[in-house]
């Protein structure tokens, strides 16, 4: 190198491309602007980066969590955005492979489109076991007072509040609210009494927790009464 071109070299200009060597040298100003680019980008870019290096079968098992942890459907853009994917083409393509996956192994569970998105969902074959664990549930949740208010309610329906109350002789406004909350028993119209009060009756969640196939099936109350001892 001469001594003017080391001169040049020397100054206060930017650092020139040698074409005997090779890549392209940056100058001090653009690499400076690129790491405050980098830095204003924050986490955000960088979830967008890990996300991205993801294989096909890491984010298949993302989305199965994903909907195996869901009590309601979701849509593909949704699981796409929580899986970290941008297409949600991608999603559909990887629920079909599951739902192809769990049918061709028979799998207790299915995986259905239901209103716009997906949801994992027991077969209907296995129903007769499931209703059999709800109903132990159910039972096991219920206190004295919600299953004289129910048997009250079966019994007499349709029945207001104000009948229950004065069958069991307490309130049962929140007892009511509790069976509500459970299906077991809904709001069927209003009576013609004086205020039109609220009548109340079972639901058909009533009758697959405690196995009736309708309310004719109710045992009869005659049958539920004590037998006195034989003379």
């Amino acid at each position: 190198m001469t001594g003017d071109e080391n001169e040049k070299q020397k100054g206060g200009g930017p650092p020139q491309d040698d074409s005997g060597k090779e890549g392209v040298i940056i100058p001090f100003d653009r690499a400076a602007k690129a790491e405050a680019e980098a830095e204003k980008a924050g986490p955000a870019e960088e979830e967008q980066v890990e996300a991205g290096e993801l294989d096909r079968e890491e984010v298949r098992s993302i989305i199965e969590a994903l909907l195996f942890a869901s009590s309601a459907p979701l849509q593909a853009s949704r699981l796409a955005t929580m899986a970290g994917v941008k297409s949600a083409a991608l999603v559909r393509d990887l629920c079909g492979e599951l739902k192809a996956d769990y049918d061709s192994s028979k799998r207790a569970f299915a995986l259905e489109e239901i209103a716009g998105g997906y949801q994992l969902l027991t077969r209907p074959e296995f129903n007769t076991w499931i209703t059999r664990l709800r109903r132990k549930e159910q039972e096991d949740t219920l206190s004295q007072a919600s299953l004289e208010s129910l048997a009250i309610i079966a019994y007499r329906q349709p029945v207001t509040r104000a009948q229950i109350e004065d069958i069991r002789g307490v309130q049962s406004g929140y007892i009511l609210r509790s069976l509500i909350e459970k299906g077991l028993v809904s709001v069927i119209g209003r009576s013609d009494e004086l205020g039109h009060p609220l009548l109340y009756g079972t639901t058909k969640e009533f009758l697959d927790i405690f196995g009736l196939p309708s309310l004719k099936s109710l045992p009869k109350l005659d049958e539920l009464e004590p037998k006195e001892d034989a003379q």
